[in-house]
């Protein structure tokens, strides 16, 4: 599978933002594992950044549901979006996340692509930068760790002024430190 390699003389690498979740089992081991997995099949990529992790009520989830482990990740890589999100289906699969489900349903991975580089997409498959990024406190939290003063393409304030400018809400509970993925990290 190509996972949409850029022709050449096209701007080829760019920073790409990740939200990982997980919410069943062993919420860090799987978001250890999905992280290492998704390195995996993109050898070229260089991880520049893990938020700290964080744990969060589910958000328009069933009563009852376990709360989340959250962060964010940063990679830099060489695919195009569509790309990009063909490889975070595919760990999110390998993880037993299954492709037909409940939205909101429990899940043992979740990766959402919430930007890469300036780009922009709105088609049926996906949207770039992440639709309801600004509204998300589990993203904003994290992601404003790692990259307080990016001002994403449609949007006029900073992640930073985006999380400051949230109504109280679901809150966030830092649980660790972005030493959270092991080894993963250590080997970029």
């Amino acid at each position: 599978m190509s996972h949409g390699r850029p022709s050449q003389g096209e701007e080829s690498v760019r920073r790409c933002g990740i939200a990982v979740g997980s919410n069943v089992g062993d919420r860090l081991g799987n978001l250890r594992a999905g992280l290492a997995q998704l390195l995996k099949l993109l050898p070229s990529a260089r991880l520049t950044a893990v938020a700290p992790l964080f744990k969060t009520d589910p958000v328009d989830c069933l009563p009852g549901t376990q709360a989340f482990y959250n962060s964010v990740v940063e990679i830099e890589c060489d695919l195009e979006p569509h790309g990009l999100r063909e490889v975070t289906a595919e760990v999110e699969r390998w993880s037993g996340r299954p492709d037909v489900r409940e939205r909101h349903a429990p899940r043992t991975l979740d990766m959402d692509l919430l930007y890469c580089g300036d780009l922009t997409v709105n088609d049926k498959v996906l949207t770039i930068p992440h639709p309801r990024l600004a509204q998300r406190r589990f993203v904003l939290a994290p992601l404003a760790l790692i990259r307080p003063d990016l001002v994403l393409p449609g949007h006029s304030l900073s992640v930073q002024d985006l999380l400051s400018a949230l109504p109280p809400g679901h809150e966030v509970l830092r649980v660790a430190g972005p030493d959270w993925a092991g080894d993963t990290v250590q080997r970029q």
